[in-house]
């Protein structure tokens, strides 16, 4: 399987700090223009399957990709949802005590949430009927900051406790895989944004 991975792009809410979670999103103007941006440079590569977190703000995103392929199947889905942040969702960080860029939210345990082992193990589930279903496919997975890291993780053999140690993915960022049999990988690219530099 061919897998690239990409996140959203910019909201409103992370220009405020704000936890989104499984909240909708809304992409900012910068959003919409980084969504216009990686879709213009995945306009050459070849899906026969585009998954999209069902989220507005991964949604939109998706959306902007699809244009450029009119003949793939798009199909939103709840796996490729970011972490449920419970109790947090919709606060800023500034007010829980967190700086605008922490990434030691992995190891908060909300209330009403899921805790990164919970997330791990929705994108592990996922990517194992991802690779039963399309093992000789190109496939690209829409999604976010957290499930996106979780996917990563999955996928080059870490346990979820080694997830807050891959590198936080942009926004729009391009991650991909060439993916056999027996767990084994390629990683072609790795949280490529020069796409909103050109």
């Amino acid at each position: 399987m061919k897998l690239i991975i990409t996140r959203h792009g910019e909201t409103e809410e992370n220009l405020s700090g704000i936890l989104q979670g499984h909240l909708p999103g809304t992409l900012s103007a910068e959003g919409i223009r980084q969504a216009e941006k990686v879709a213009l440079r995945l306009k050459t590569e070849t899906f026969d399957y585009i998954y999209s977190s069902d989220l507005n703000r991964a949604a939109d995103t998706a959306k902007k990709i699809v244009e450029f392929h009119p003949g793939t199947r798009l199909e939103f889905v709840q796996e490729l949802r970011e972490r449920c942040y419970g109790e947090f969702q919709g606060k800023k960080k500034s007010d829980l005590g967190w700086g605008t860029n922490d990434t030691h939210t992995v190891r908060i345990q909300p209330k009403n949430g899921e805790t990164i082992q919970d997330v791990y193990r929705r994108a592990e589930l996922f990517f194992q009927r991802m690779m039963v279903k399309h093992q000789n496919d190109s496939v690209l997975f829409v999604c976010h900051f957290d499930i996106g890291r979780a996917l990563i993780a999955v996928i080059t053999g870490k346990k979820h406790t080694e997830v807050e140690s891959i590198e936080g993915l942009g926004n729009t960022s391009i991650t991909s895989f060439e993916i056999y049999k027996s767990n084994k990988y390629k990683m072609t690219r790795f949280n490529c944004t020069r796409h909103l530099f050109s």
